[in-house]
């Protein structure tokens, strides 16, 4: 009986060695984009993750024009709006987010002038929506936002860890003579 159980551990530590336990990635893209011309479109990305570690999920979108070369940002009499909205199926989890916008600067909760990028957060019961306003164009890096957010139950004020985890984007963007808006792009995540 003694051999059996050896060999069986023997067994189990091998496959254990030889097959290593994988981390689940809990992160998600959407990408949308509408027809400027026909060499040119409008695109907006979502990102979304969530870290069971943190409990917390994060997301970022980033706003670019899309040619022949490749992504780049907007011309400079470019006026934008962007929305992004987070939330959860779940209709009883609330978002505790925060944000910025353009990425790389301090977190808001509320809102903010950066840059000539106007932005401000508006929460409800079961979601969040940013609003974004660009004035002026510039490279990509100016056009992206990013943030996180605690799902949070009502009920018990801990946070949704079984519950989804949404992102959405849109942007209307205007300049010399387009006025175009991008279909939603959205990311829907879980936590790992």
């Amino acid at each position: 009986m003694n051999r059996f159980a050896a060999t069986s551990a023997a067994a189990l530590l091998a496959v254990v060695l030889t097959h290593p336990a994988s981390a689940q990635a809990a992160s998600n893209t959407g990408t949308t984009s509408i027809a400027v011309d026909p060499a040119t479109q409008i695109q907006m990305q979502v990102t979304a993750n969530c870290d069971a570690a943190q409990t917390r999920c994060f997301f970022n979108t980033t706003a670019n024009l899309m040619t022949p070369g490749g992504p780049t940002g907007f011309p400079g009499d470019t006026w934008a709006r962007q929305t992004i909205t987070i939330r959860s199926s779940d209709r009883d989890v609330w978002q505790q987010a925060w944000y910025s916008a353009p990425s790389g600067n301090p977190r808001e909760l509320k809102g903010a002038n950066h840059e000539n990028v106007l932005s401000k957060m508006y929460k409800s019961l079961d979601d969040v929506e940013i609003s974004i306003t660009y004035f002026g164009g510039g490279p990509i890096e100016r056009f992206k936002a990013d943030g996180d957010s605690v799902p949070t139950e009502w009920r018990t004020g801990l946070p949704a860890t079984k519950a989804d985890f949404i992102a959405c984007s849109q942007i209307q963007v205007v300049y010399g003579g387009v006025n175009l808006t991008t279909p939603t792009a959205c990311a829907q995540t879980t936590f790992a």
